[in-house]
């Protein structure tokens, strides 16, 4: 089961979450507002991470 864990302006700084939390062990799926597979860069993104991960990428956040 997946939680949503944030929304990102767009593609950029959704790869950079990605990439920190991925970095402290934190598996995120970033997926387009819209869907589709080929999604525009400047459009919303969302995080999703593990369900028993969500107190985890949320400390880390925190810390920053």
């Amino acid at each position: 089961m997946w939680t949503k864990l944030m929304e990102t302006k767009n593609a950029y700084t959704a790869e950079i979450w990605k990439e920190l939390l991925n970095a402290e062990a934190v598996v995120v799926q970033v997926v387009p507002a819209s869907g589709w597979a080929n999604a525009a860069e400047l459009e919303t993104y969302t995080l999703y991470v593990p369900w028993g991960k969500t107190h985890v990428a949320e400390e880390i956040l925190r810390k920053i």
